[in-house]
């Protein structure tokens, strides 16, 4: 049977009937959800290793916290952090994203077994990224950005959040397609949570159609951020609900992102995701048969 999903998929990535889960793993030490807990490469392995063994397709190791107000590790630093963990968890069979905005790290990750290269600023926070994307041919996932973590709330101002974001993107396509990066490795996250408000996210997800008519894969990350807690804050003190309370919630968008064609989510908790994803691909195939 055609598979849709896998019509513009970026070659070397898992050809899946349904939408694919991507674990994320965190060695740093600031992360929003999870900072800390991770940063050892040994425990991100072993993080990373059990990820898989839950339901993930693919890992998402980064080095560089990309939470609001968030300043920039050392090149240094980060590749301390990263290459130890995407060397092993790629020597075990585990299909490796890495994401950084820094086309160093990016290469060197490649090297090290990396397949994906997932870079929030979408090549924008480092002009050698686009070319170190066509030279080693790895798909490229091209975030909406407009700015450092350090001023993003400041950038969050849209007329049309979706309108804008979709025009946004297909530049920034344009644009790596001339340097050099083959259309068919790009793949476009609408960059919830950065330079967006809770109405900005709510916005995307519920246009994320948008997305997916530019004819390239989408990748959904709303795992744990803060507008799902903003949703979920007690109703009597207004108390945002914790980071880590909010996997449910996720779980929900993932449901709503794989029914509206979304070729991946970013999550930290794996399982109800990967059990979830697999009820909707069931389900879509009922639909279809009957």
């Amino acid at each position: 049977m055609d598979n849709p999903r896998s019509r513009s998929l970026p070659a070397g990535l898992p050809d899946l009937d349904r939408c694919a889960v991507m674990g994320v793993v965190n060695v740093t030490p600031d992360s929003f959800s999870d900072g800390g807990l991770w940063h050892d490469p040994a425990r991100a392995i072993a993080h990373g290793l059990a990820l898989r063994a839950r339901g993930a397709d693919l890992i998402d190791v980064g080095g560089e916290s990309t939470r609001p107000g968030a300043r920039r590790v050392t090149e240094k630093e980060e590749l301390e952090r990263v290459l130890p963990v995407v060397r092993e968890l790629a020597d075990a069979g585990v299909v490796v994203s890495i994401d950084t905005m820094r086309a160093s790290v990016a290469e060197q990750a490649v090297a090290a077994g990396a397949r994906l290269v997932n870079d929030v600023s979408g090549g924008l926070a480092d002009p050698a990224m686009a070319e170190v994307v066509a030279a080693t041919g790895a798909p490229f996932v091209v975030m909406h950005w407009r700015g450092q973590s350090a001023d993003m709330e400041s950038l969050a101002v849209y007329g049309d959040v979706v309108t804008d974001v979709v025009a946004e993107l297909t530049r920034r396509m344009e644009a790596l397609v001339a340097a050099g990066v083959q259309e068919r490795q790009l793949i476009l996250d609408p960059g919830l949570g950065f330079a967006k408000t809770t109405e900005h996210n709510w916005a995307l997800l519920g246009r994320l159609d948008a997305l997916t008519a530019l004819g390239r894969p989408v990748l959904v990350a709303a795992s744990r951020k803060r507008f799902l807690g903003t949703l979920l804050a007690n109703p009597e003190t207004g108390e945002l609900r914790p980071a880590r309370e909010r996997d449910d919630a996720t779980a929900a968008v993932s449901v709503l992102s794989a029914r509206a064609g979304a070729w991946a989510v970013r999550v930290h908790d794996v399982a109800g995701t990967a059990d979830a994803v697999r009820v909707v691909a069931a389900w879509q195939r009922a639909a279809r048969q009957g």
